[in-house]
C-alpha cells in the first residue's frame, strides 16, 4: 500500500468528495490508479533494487538509456529520460563522480556534449538489470500470464494519447 489508505478506499472517498460534479469517474480512476502504481513500483525498486546500488531511479534510468542507445547528447538522455536538462546535469555530474559515465564534446559540434557509458558503468547496468526484471516479474505476479501484454498495451495506449497532444 502506498499511503495509508486502500485504492478503494481512496475511490469511495473522492467520488463521495466531488458528488455532484459532472465527471468522468472511471478515467479519473485509471489516471489515479496508473500513478499511485507507478509510484509504488518505483518506490519498490529503488528499495529492494537500487538504495543497495547506491542508484536513484533517476540514476538507474540515465544508466539504463545510454546503455540501450549507446553515446547520446546531453538532449536527447533529457528527453528520454523525462527530466530537464538542469535535472540531468546533476545526476551526470555524480555517475561521472562514480566513474559510471562520461560526458565528452562532440566532435561534429563543440556545443554539444556526448553522454556514454564507461565499463564500469555497463558491468554496473548488466549486473542490476536481471535484478529489476525479477521484480518486474513480482509486482506483475497477481496478472495472468496472458493480461500481461494487455495491460502492457493499455498503458502504451495511454502514453501515445499524451505524447500525441
Amino acid at each position: 500500500m502506498a499511503g495509508p489508505h486502500t485504492l478503494a478506499e481512496t475511490e469511495r472517498a473522492a467520488e463521495s468528495r466531488i458528488a455532484g460534479l459532472e465527471l468522468d469517474m472511471e478515467s479519473m480512476h485509471v489516471v489515479s490508479n496508473l500513478f499511485r502504481a507507478a509510484n509504488a513500483v518505483r518506490n519498490h525498486m529503488e528499495r529492494v533494487v537500487l538504495t543497495p546500488a547506491d542508484l536513484t531511479w533517476t540514476a538507474f534510468v540515465v544508466l539504463w538509456v545510454t546503455w540501450i542507445w549507446g553515446p547520446a547528447e546531453t538532449r536527447v538522455v533529457a528527453e528520454e529520460v523525462g527530466v530537464s536538462k538542469a535535472t540531468l546535469s546533476g545526476v551526470l555530474a555524480t555517475l561521472e563522480r562514480r566513474g559510471l559515465l562520461q560526458r565528452t564534446k562532440s566532435d561534429a559540434d563543440g556545443r554539444l556534449v556526448l553522454v556514454a557509458l564507461t565499463p564500469s558503468g555497463k558491468r554496473l547496468i548488466t549486473r542490476i538489470f536481471p535484478q529489476i526484471n525479477a521484480q518486474e516479474r513480482e509486482v506483475t505476479r497477481l496478472l495472468p500470464r496472458g493480461q500481461k501484454e494487455d495491460a502492457a498495451e493499455m498503458l502504451r495506449t495511454l502514453v501515445t494519447a499524451v505524447e500525441e497532444d
